[in-house]
């Protein structure tokens, strides 16, 4: 099971700086990330909160079972030594942190992501195609064996 998790504010994807973060709505997003983990046999559990501590608690709950976390913490992103350190205690769960915009690219302040460290990779500035991406390479990762389509394997 691959664990889609997303912090403050990604609700109100499609509708909230749509110059930024695009018009894709969150239930579109958990749509694209299940349809590209089927793909491959796996399950997707999806979460958001807006509050740190929910999410948190969610990684805990679910980090025996997670293959794999696909992380868009939002604006906690620069600021949550506590999500940084509860990624940190699940060395074996790959985590790939993803971000709709280049947060290199943007404010001073969005440039440092304190969550990086804790994961295993990191894709920014992609839109929608940055879900995609690491839902495939995390599928990849945990051994999964793709769904065959007119007879060849996706790899």
């Amino acid at each position: 099971m691959i664990l889609l998790v997303n912090g403050p504010n990604l609700n109100l994807l499609g509708e909230r700086e749509p110059d930024v973060y695009g018009r894709t709505t969150l239930p579109e997003v958990e749509k694209l990330v299940r349809e590209a983990c089927a793909a491959w046999n796996v399950e997707v559990k999806a979460f958001q909160s807006n509050h740190e501590g929910a999410l948190v608690d969610f990684i805990h709950e679910h980090r025996k079972a997670a293959q794999g976390i696909l992380l868009n913490p939002g604006a906690l992103t620069h600021t949550s030594y506590v999500l940084h350190d509860c990624l940190k205690a699940i060395p074996h769960v790959p985590v790939i942190e993803v971000h709709l915009s280049n947060i290199h690219a943007r404010e001073a302040f969005r440039r440092t992501s304190v969550v990086a460290p804790a994961c295993r990779g990191q894709i920014t500035g992609l839109g929608m195609r940055g879900y995609l991406l690491a839902a495939e390479w995390l599928c990849a990762e945990v051994g999964a064996v793709p769904v065959e389509r007119g007879g060849a394997p996706r790899l």
